[in-house]
């Protein structure tokens, strides 16, 4: 599966989310942060929605028909997102856009930018245990073809007492010498310990995040666009050859055995 489409498949909910943070406060001023917004709806008509947070500025779709998508201002942060986008391209497009026009708005130097992320994200509606969902698809094993069940997997043997209340994995890898390009897999669940203990679960989404960031100094805030198709290009690779048949399919399958069993 190469494309946005075809993600979308696998999962409730499949989105590209973008971080832009910084070392220095951004300018809060009325005239600033309209500007930028009026220039980000120009490009995206459906981005209407002005909404004020405790903590942040925002510019959201405001049409039902339209793709999610949302800018928002933090303090130290620049972030964009899109919900289901039609193709990756789509998706890049804001995010681009962003990186394009918020130096110039918001007075962002090169040696104000502590790094640039990029992360792709799969929800993935489940009743039951979440915790036990994913050590269930991720962990356990079951021995075939002579493979014993890894050390972890040992910790909760077949028939012994224990419920998984707790297994949400997390891998960090550099991917340069210097690390100064990562990459961070992370598996989210959402199951209450009550839920546990009552057995009455509401659906929710287990999630699968893999995040890419790129730290390091700028010689121009011009070179922000092609760390993001460093990004792109990176990320798209990783989910086609390691997190979609390593995390999302396993995942998906154990939740459709788990919902074939309730």
């Amino acid at each position: 599966m190469s494309d946005v489409t075809s993600y979308k498949a696998l999962c409730s909910d499949f989105y590209i989310n973008q971080r832009l943070a910084l070392k220095l406060d951004l300018p809060s001023g009325r005239e600033t942060v309209l500007g930028m917004f009026d220039r980000i709806r120009r490009e995206f008509p459906s981005m209407r929605r002005f909404r004020r947070y405790s903590n942040e500025l925002a510019l959201e779709a405001d049409s039902p028909d339209a793709v999610q998508q949302w800018l928002s201002l933090r303090r130290l942060s620049i972030r964009s997102g899109v919900v289901n986008p039609p193709t990756p391209r789509d998706a890049y497009r804001l995010h681009e856009l962003v990186l394009e026009t918020a130096p110039y708005f918001l007075s962002i130097s090169p040696l104000d930018v502590d790094y640039l992320e990029l992360l792709f994200g799969f929800d993935l509606i489940a009743s039951g245990n979440h915790d036990a969902i994913v050590f269930d698809a991720l962990i356990a094993g079951d021995g075939a073809g002579g493979h014993s069940r890894s050390p972890l997997a040992r910790m909760v043997e077949p028939g012994a007492p224990g419920v998984p209340l707790e297994c949400q994995p997390v891998l960090g890898l550099g991917m340069t010498d210097s690390c100064d390009l990562q990459v961070h897999f992370e598996v989210k669940t959402r199951t209450p310990m009550r839920a546990v203990v009552s057995g009455e679960f509401e659906p929710a989404p287990i999630s699968v995040y893999v995040t890419l960031r790129k730290y390091g100094s700028l010689e121009d805030v011009s070179e922000l666009s092609a760390t993001l198709s460093t990004l792109t290009r990176t990320g798209e690779e990783l989910l086609r050859a390691r997190v979609v048949p390593n995390l999302v399919v396993p995942l998906r399958d154990a939740i459709g055995s788990e919902q074939g069993e309730a």
